[in-house]
């Protein structure tokens, strides 16, 4: 039975056409494809796991700081307005909407800071060379299932393709927090890049073998 479980444990599944392999590790740098639909499977790199954690700090702030730093003014006919994520969010509360409002809030500001944080508490201990804590599988999972779920980068797509109609209309002004959702964007770019999942598992299981 042992024998069996172990056989399994070396098996690793394609996450586009599903097609089952024999797990084995590649050098730092190198990279296992699926010879089928050439889904990248397992790519480690040096450090890796530094990095992501750092990315997720800096998710932290950038998410942290642009809540209620000025996204953009608009001024048109004399009048002008400026406003924040959150006041563009909570505006449709204003319109009997605050479900509207409170999914906007949740999922451009509040499902990527749990992301961040999940990410930070199932590596922080692998960051160290120490068996990661208790939980951390869980948590690293119930990252991984918030991922789809994390559109702050969606967001930032959809104020650009806006703001081409509108700047034909009004003189509109960036503002810090725009930025910050850019620098976002390019951060978690960077962050998928280094962050191989079957690695991370790898070590997280074995962990969870050693604290049992």
């Amino acid at each position: 039975m042992q024998n069996i479980q172990a056989d399994l444990e070396q098996l690793i599944a394609c996450p586009a056409c599903d097609a089952l392999y024999r797990a084995a590790l590649p050098e730092n740098g190198e990279r296992a494809v699926c010879p089928r639909c050439h889904t990248v499977l397992i790519a480690p790199v040096d450090g890796a796991v530094i990095r992501v954690v750092a990315f997720a700090v800096a998710i932290l702030i950038l998410l942290v700081s642009a809540m209620f730093m000025p996204f953009l003014s608009i001024e048109a006919g004399g009048l002008s307005h400026s406003t924040s994520i959150a006041d563009a969010a909570l505006s449709f509360s204003e319109y009997h909407m605050l479900g509207l409002s409170i999914g906007v809030v949740a999922l451009i500001i509040f499902v990527p800071i749990a992301r961040a944080i999940l990410v930070i508490f199932a590596l922080f201990p692998l960051m160290l060379d120490k068996k990661p804590w208790r939980g951390a599988r869980t948590a690293f999972r119930l990252s991984e299932e918030l991922r789809p779920w994390s559109m702050a980068e969606i967001f930032v797509l959809g104020v650009g393709v806006a703001l081409v109609k509108v700047a034909a209309m009004a003189h509109v002004e960036l503002g810090m927090a725009f930025w910050l959702f850019v620098a976002l964007v390019l951060v978690t770019v960077f962050q998928d890049g280094f962050l191989c999942r079957w690695s991370i598992w790898s070590a997280l299981e074995q962990g969870d073998r050693q604290n049992g």
